[in-house]
């Protein structure tokens, strides 16, 4: 007969080394009574006791560290801390490169003469992106965009002043154009690769490495990074000119670049390492398939092309043609040349007017016929100059600044969900492809056909009924209204490019249930008239003057948005904390009112307005101008014309009120 074995209570709650001890002291007391019974602590029993209590308090210390390394929030060590961040999405920096925004300057010769003399633009010089500017400390400065200096639009304005005259006439025109640069050093290295390797991955020699500029394999072909493998898709631009877009050249001078979205299967991701040093990972395709195994073309299978597909062997559902299980192809027989940026940190925040040399390379003009000496003296001219300090450089990220970072990056991951989300993203796309200035959403309306109801009829009574064409929400389209800006800083619609740049821009970050409609705000352009009265002892010209300027600032471009209604009141403050004035009256001619301040539309475009009319008068409730109900933006346009103002005496005599 087998001896029932009676079950042992074990207790998994225990912490540290004394309460292991104590626990390990019960259990031989209850299990073991006759066995052992001595429990003094210079006895060989409670030495094996508390050796093993001191085993367990050891790996209990262990178990709860790893688990607090897993957590962000209570993670210490530098490298679960960027393990965990990358993981969610965000990339540490190692160094943080100075930026700074940098006049170019160039000479051209004159041409023409009397009213039609000009700057010669055919003179006109070339730098192109990464472009080399040096500071007096010797730090290197690349530039972030092209420089042409061959052309002027409202997104690459040049600024032309005369430079050297003779006779009256100028000879020499001085060229001015503003660009972004940033901080650091260029560097290329190449890898040379065999038979592909799953998942393979490189680590670049330099640390601090602040951006890759370009990754190339010796076929030529461009491998573009991505925030991970999965993403197959990728912004690439292009120089909007007849030769590649004739319909979307006409609005170069808005948009000098095209914004597409390229589908790739040569793809990487960066991967920082805790000592500061760059992996690029790949995918795990093999490269000798044809690309579209690796991304597949539903237009192809099936078709009778040599080498084609003839069926697959999974499903035709749209969503298995969004994603491949190769994550893109692996680098094979091939030798990647990749350049790259590094440095930065505190010491690239140079000064102001401290950079000061182009180091070039300068590219001169192609049209045949223009003079080699001119073209000699206009590149010896060349100089730059940064107005304000370079800024935004420093050193590594600490740990702490690594948290809270990847923290609020994977909050927002990237995407854009709530309206506010798709005006800022809206901003940020690149000037290159077009500026946007103003940015309001609203939830799309449709009609919703239905028939009238009697509201009479049993049930109906006191209900909001439909009508045949009730408008509702439309919960899978917003409406994005924007506007830009002129080169004077007047607001004008977008044209079909910029806009069509920034549909493609935001297909990259919108969910794929989201539609977006990009439409033009309205601009009701206004004038101001007003009256005041000053204080004894002031100069009444030189206050009206300051008012004035107190309205313009009001009104100002930048601090206007659409959908903002105007507070008649806050002007009248602003105006009436002016020195040297006394009060705010009304106007006395065309003002049955008393109305204190009379805003009007202006319209006629003819005189460079908007076209738009509106209705003031009715828009006005209890001071307060309101918008139209189409989304809109009030803007005093020409502000040496629009305001109207008149001082009607001092508070001496009152004038009259």
């Amino acid at each position: 007969m087998a001896t029932k074995v009676k079950q042992k209570e074990v207790k998994y709650l225990n912490k540290d080394f004394n309460q292991f001890k104590q626990s390990l002291i019960d259990h031989a007391k209850t299990y073991f009574p006759n066995a052992y019974n001595d429990f003094n602590e210079s006895s060989p029993g409670m030495m094996f006791i508390e050796m093993a209590a001191y085993v367990g308090d050891v790996l209990s210390y262990y178990v709860d560290n790893q688990f607090k390394e897993s957590l962000l929030a209570y993670a210490e060590e530098t490298k679960n801390v960027y393990q965990i961040a990358q993981a969610m999405g965000y990339t540490p920096r190692i160094i943080t490169a100075a930026s700074a925004d940098v006049d170019i300057f160039q000479t051209v010769p004159a041409v023409g003469s009397g009213t039609n003399n000009r700057a010669d633009l055919d003179y006109g010089l070339i730098l192109k992106q990464n472009s080399v500017l040096k500071a007096t400390n010797g730090t290197n400065f690349y530039l972030t965009e092209d420089v042409n200096f061959q052309f002027s639009g409202s997104a690459s304005k040049i600024d032309i002043s005369v430079y050297e005259s003779a006779g009256g006439e100028p000879t020499t025109y001085l060229l001015k154009k503003t660009a972004s640069a940033v901080s650091g050093q260029q560097k290329t290295e190449r890898f040379v690769f065999g038979t592909a390797k799953r998942y393979d991955k490189i680590r670049l020699g330099q640390s601090g490495i602040t951006e890759i500029i370009s990754c190339v394999d010796s076929d030529g072909n461009d491998w573009y990074e991505v925030p991970y493998l999965a993403q197959d898709t990728v912004f690439i631009e292009s120089n909007n000119t007849a030769d590649l877009s004739p319909q979307d050249s006409q609005f170069a001078d808005k948009a000098p670049y095209l914004l597409k979205l390229k589908k790739t299967s040569r793809r990487f991701y960066t991967y920082v390492t805790p000592e500061g040093l760059l992996e690029l990972r790949f995918g795990a395709g093999n490269s000798s398939n044809p690309d579209e195994e690796i991304i597949p073309n539903p237009d192809n299978v099936g078709s009778t092309l040599p080498h084609g597909v003839a069926s697959i062997d999974r499903e035709f559902d749209p969503s298995n043609f969004l994603n491949t299980k190769a994550y893109g192809l692996a680098p094979a027989n091939t030798t990647l040349t990749i350049t790259y940026r590094f440095g930065g940190g505190i010491s690239h925040n140079v000064a102001s007017s401290t950079i000061n040399k182009v180091v070039g390379p300068l590219f001169g003009p192609t049209k045949p016929g223009v003079n080699g000496s001119l073209i000699a003296t206009s590149k010896g001219s060349v100089t730059c100059n940064n107005v304000n300090p370079a800024m935004g450089g420093k050193g590594r990220e600490s740990v702490i600044e690594v948290k809270n970072n990847a923290l609020a990056f994977f909050q927002a991951q990237s995407r854009t969900i709530t309206k506010e989300d798709y005006m800022m993203r809206a901003m940020t796309m690149p000037a290159r492809f077009g500026s946007v200035a103003k940015t309001y959403i609203v939830q799309d309306e449709q009609l919703q056909a239905g028939k009238d109801l009697d509201p009479n009829t049993s049930g109906n009574a006191g209900k909001d009924l439909p009508t045949a064409n009730t408008r509702v929400a439309n919960p899978l389209a917003l409406n994005l209204y924007v506007l830009g800006y002129t080169p004077g800083k007047k607001l004008v619609t977008l044209n079909n490019v910029v806009k069509r740049n920034l549909a493609t821009y935001l297909s990259e970050y919108r969910p794929v249930t989201d539609a977006v409609n990009i439409k033009d705000a309205y601009v009701i352009n206004i004038g101001v008239r007003f009256s005041i009265i000053t204080r004894v002892g002031f100069n009444k010209d030189e206050v009206l003057l300051k008012c004035i300027n107190a309205i313009k600032f009001f009104f100002r471009a930048d601090d206007w948005q659409i959908n903002q209604p105007i507070v008649v009141q806050d002007l009248v403050q602003e105006i009436a904390l002016v020195d040297g004035v006394a009060s705010v009256v009304p106007p006395l001619e065309d003002n049955p009112d008393k109305t204190q301040i009379i805003i009007s539309n202006r319209y006629e475009k003819g005189n460079g307005y908007s076209g738009n009319i509106y209705d003031i008068g009715s828009a006005t409730k209890d001071g307060v101008i309101y918008p139209s109900l189409d989304p809109s933006i009030f803007e005093l346009k020409f502000p040496n014309l629009d305001i109207e103002g008149n001082c009607v005496g001092d508070s001496s005599s009152g004038a009259g009120y």
